[in-house]
């Protein structure tokens, strides 16, 4: 193909879709014509993407005629509609949802770890893990190529954004109502009492609180999320049997996701080692000397692309065993650059061809 392919950027005046046009302006420039694309009621909005202004279009099967590559930042049930049309109008699918993650003839792609599985997609459809799981995958994909990963015991302390703009809007509402009041906190109930009802997504206050549940229930008492981590490690990784046990809680953030791992492997592992790896891993910043308290923070690593990584330890109790903290924008990796990155492998492929 010696032209440069065109895109079609689907949801791109939602959350995530902001930030891709961020990403496509900042990037190498590997796209031809880039396609805007959203709700009726969005349509025939202008929005910037490359220093230009390009109008949104309505989303429609004839939106995809001629496109290469199509990008899907939109809720599931959109995506199941929506992505498959794309296909048949001969684009490849990125879909950012949830809709097609475990499906067995769609992949799941983490560019660092998996590249050549994007190869390998007869429905046409691509699919990018959930945020949760990008904000930890590609430190443990370098992980696990060198000592072979057997089993991961996770805690996640998940962002308001995760849960959307309703849940920035919550968190920013909740926050402004608290602001000040230095009692609260001190007696049960009380900030509930301040917050009111209004909840928004989350089934409890997240000002001045963490809440231990991200996600719908499903069985067993597990919640959608945590299942996420579980398959989607399994999936990204070739590890259909890897156990994988997650907990996951909402902390008031606004964006970037954390993580503490306890990963065990086949062999036994080292700090400095360890350390070294992951310094030079792909996509990975290491942040790790708490002597001088150098360690991953959110608000340190918000806005940037990488997964930080620090507080690398040797597991006490098991040589084969290393804990560590890492954080990772859930806005950028965790969804809108992983995508672009799939779609830049998809770039290269049509290039090529």
């Amino acid at each position: 193909m010696s032209r440069k392919p065109t895109l079609a950027v689907v949801g791109a005046t939602g959350a995530v879709g902001t930030v891709m046009l961020q990403l496509l302006s900042e990037r190498e420039d590997v796209w031809g014509e880039i396609r805007l694309v959203a709700s009726r009621r969005s349509a025939g909005k202008k929005l910037t993407v490359r220093g230009e202004q390009v109008e949104v279009q309505l989303l429609e099967p004839s939106v995809f005629d001629g496109v290469d590559v199509a990008m899907f930042d939109v809720p599931d049930e959109v995506s199941a509609e929506w992505a498959p049309i794309a296909a048949e109008h001969g684009a490849v699918a990125v879909d950012n949802s949830g809709a097609f993650r475990m499906d067995d003839d769609v992949p799941l792609v983490v560019p660092e770890v998996n590249p050549a599985a994007a190869r390998r997609r007869p429905r046409g459809i691509i699919a990018n893990p959930n945020c949760t799981t990008l904000s930890m995958i590609v430190a443990l994909g370098a992980l696990h190529e060198r000592y072979g990963l057997t089993k991961l015991t996770v805690a996640s302390y998940q962002a308001a954004s995760g849960a959307g703009q309703s849940g920035i809007d919550t968190l920013h509402d909740q926050l402004a109502k608290v602001a000040g009041n230095r009692e609260l906190g001190s007696r049960p109930g009380d900030v509930r009492q301040m917050i009111g009802d209004d909840l928004g997504p989350f089934p409890a206050p997240l000002a001045l609180n963490v809440v231990p549940w991200a996600g719908s229930l499903k069985e067993g008492g597990w919640s959608s999320e945590e299942l996420k981590v579980r398959n989607e490690s399994r999936k990204i990784l070739g590890l259909p049997a890897l156990k994988v046990s997650a907990t996951c809680v909402r902390v008031p953030v606004v964006t970037t996701h954390s993580l503490a791992v306890h990963a065990e492997f086949d062999a036994e592992v080292n700090q400095a080692d360890a350390q070294e790896l992951l310094r030079n891993a792909p996509g990975v910043v290491l942040v790790d000397d708490p002597a001088v308290h150098e360690f991953p923070t959110p608000a340190a690593a918000v806005g940037t692309d990488p997964t930080w990584v620090g507080r690398v330890r040797v597991a006490l109790d098991d040589p084969k065993a290393l804990d560590l903290f890492l954080c990772g924008d859930n806005l950028r990796k965790g969804a809108a650059l992983n995508t672009a990155q799939i779609a830049e492998l998809i770039a290269v492929e049509l290039s090529e061809s």
